[in-house]
């Protein structure tokens, strides 16, 4: 993990990034304390994607039900 103090941070952000796109972390420092940490965003799971998949399987093979509205706009909000 390297430190970075905040105003240079702020000055090279566009290389701080890019950086970090690359898998390196950084500290941010100001005025001499820890005040911020910059990682890579971790990657979701297999398990996220499988989970994702079935959903999407479940809902495309449904049956959709009702497809006419059975109710108005003035009486939907009628009062």
């Amino acid at each position: 993990m390297q430190t970075v103090r905040a105003a240079d941070a702020n000055r090279h952000f566009s290389n701080v990034l890019k950086q970090v796109s690359q898998g390196e972390e950084f500290l941010v420092i100001s005025r001499g304390r820890p005040v911020a940490t910059i990682l890579p965003v971790k990657k979701a799971d297999s398990s996220h994607h499988a989970a994702r998949e079935l959903l999407f399987r479940r809902l495309t093979s449904q049956e959709v039900i009702g497809t006419r509205r059975s109710w108005t706009r003035d009486e939907l909000y009628a009062s």
